[in-house]
């Protein structure tokens, strides 16, 4: 059975051969809203102004976060997520990301010890920070800032708000060091400060403690982005202004905050051992336990096998080590704009139609009736996640989309939102029955079915998928690291 289990474990190795020195950082908060994803980003863009090569992760299965930490660093951003790909890919995932890299900054998610809830992924990750009515306990920290932040071995910033407190951020942050000994908490960046005043008040306080105090942000307008319905507006969809935006918040950290005291906490972080992940191995393991399962491997015909992405406003969720590993499995990926264009890439052999915001752009994707048709007619494999299963369907919110699902899909008032362990029901393009998946659902939309078909994955309290030997779309996230045979299926279906 393929799995990407995730109750395995990995300790870092110091010394010895094979070890990488990584200088890092791990940004996390008492809770969500403090000023992460300000304060990470900002960070980002003031090293990055200052020559350095910045590595930027994200804790967590976000996506819009680490594409404002892209533009900041000028290179991809990738997610750490130990429910997503294991415990054990944590530290291979992020040296992979940092090769060349002079110094990794890891945003991390919800407040420090906030993490999935439940044992079977009924429970939740939550962006706001709760759990849903009757979600069990029972997972510790485990996929939290702190969980990720033991696995790297990596110093702790703590972003603390101090707006409507003065002393007693030094008892909030000793609270925080000492709840949790085997994290080291390197310092504290107080944000929207009041007032010189409330500055020194605060500064005083933590002085005595003898907790460092990296920076004072004073309470501003700047901010990365504005929000919506399902958080931070993806900057793919407001470019030029978050360019700006990214800028002025690295001046901002370079102003308020010791960039060189950072700096040299993170070089205190011990060496890393163990080799880097690499999508070329991970497509050979892949190989290797497709073929253990029976499946089979297309033949190579000597042609190009192109895999064509979406991409653009709609269609921006989408982790980077997914086109590395289609790559690796021996196909070409082209990214194409579905709100513009209206046909796929010149020799696609494969569709995949990831994550985003279907649902705004609704009226533009119905109106590109000649993609829509192209994709309806489209005899090669297809993938589909979330806003990908919304342009499949019939119907969104009573506008035509492609018809390749027969199910009409609509927005809701209510937010689905949650790590989940979902088994496979039946075979489909990617999937084999019985197999267990670790995913992640997040959406304010529903899909009614024509009929009462099976669906694609159960998990406890819930199901959901469209599947057959060209089909795998469901709103289910998942991160290819950990399921590297995804790729492998995809492209040999795609090669046949």
């Amino acid at each position: 059975m393929v799995t990407n289990d995730s109750s395995r474990t990995y300790e870092p190795v110091r010394g010895g051969e094979g070890v990488t020195e990584i200088p890092r950082l791990v940004i996390a908060a008492p809770s969500s809203g403090s000023g992460k994803t300000t304060v990470a980003t900002g960070l980002i863009a003031a090293l990055t102004a200052k020559g350095f090569v910045v590595s930027p992760h994200k804790v967590g299965p976000d996506y819009i976060d680490p594409g404002y930490h892209a533009l900041a660093a000028g290179r991809p951003g990738r997610n750490l997520d130990p429910w997503l790909v294991g415990e054990e890919l944590i530290v291979p995932l992020l040296m992979h990301g940092a090769s060349g890299a002079d110094i990794a900054v890891i945003e991390g998610v919800m407040g420090l010890f906030d993490g999935a809830t439940s044992p079977d992924g009924a429970g939740s990750y939550s962006a706001g920070g709760s759990s849903p009515a009757g979600a069990p306990s029972g997972m510790g920290d485990f996929a939290s800032t702190a969980h990720v932040a033991r696995l790297l071995d990596a110093p702790v910033v703590l972003v603390v708000d101090v707006s409507g407190q003065g002393r007693s951020v030094a008892a909030l942050v000793h609270g925080f060091m000492s709840y949790d000994t085997r994290l080291r908490i390197g310092g504290v960046i107080l944000n929207r400060v009041g007032s010189p005043r409330h500055e020194r008040i605060c500064r005083d306080a933590l002085a005595e403690t003898g907790i460092p105090v990296f920076g004072a942000i004073p309470r501003t307008d700047v901010a990365v982005t504005p929000s919506r319905h399902l958080g931070l507006v993806p900057p793919a969809e407001r470019r030029a202004e978050a360019v700006s935006a990214v800028a002025e918040v690295g001046e901002l950290m370079a102003a308020t905050c010791d960039l060189e005291a950072l700096v040299r906490l993170a070089r205190g972080a011990s060496r890393l051992s163990g080799p880097a992940w690499t999508p070329r191995d991970a497509i050979g393991g892949a190989l290797d336990r497709v073929v253990a399962g029976g499946g089979a491997i297309g033949a190579v015909d000597g042609e190009t096998c192109v895999v064509a992405v979406a991409g653009g406003k709609a269609f921006t969720f989408g982790y980077a080590e997914q086109a590395e590993l289609i790559e690796a499995a021996g196909a070409t990926v082209a990214v194409f704009d579905p709100l513009s264009e209206e046909s796929l890439p010149a020799g696609t052999r494969a569709l995949v139609l990831p994550g985003g915001f279907p649902e705004v752009y609704a009226a533009e994707l119905s109106a590109n009736e000649p993609l829509r048709r192209v994709v309806a007619a489209f005899s090669g494999p297809i993938v589909a996640e979330c806003a990908g299963l919304l342009y499949l369907c019939r119907e969104l919110d009573g506008r035509p989309m492609c018809g390749v699902v027969d199910a009409t899909a609509s927005m809701t008032g209510k937010l689905t939102l949650g790590y989940r362990s979902a088994v496979a029901v039946r075979d489909s393009l990617l999937t084999r029955e019985g197999e267990r998946y670790h995913g992640h659902e997040f959406h304010r939309t529903s899909v009614t079915p024509a009929d009462d078909s099976e669906p694609l994955f159960r998990w406890r309290g819930g199901a959901d998928g469209y599947g057959g030997p060209r089909l795998a779309a469901s709103y289910l996230h998942l991160h290819w690291a950990g399921s590297p045979h995804m790729a492998t299926r995809l492209v040999s279906h795609a090669r046949h």
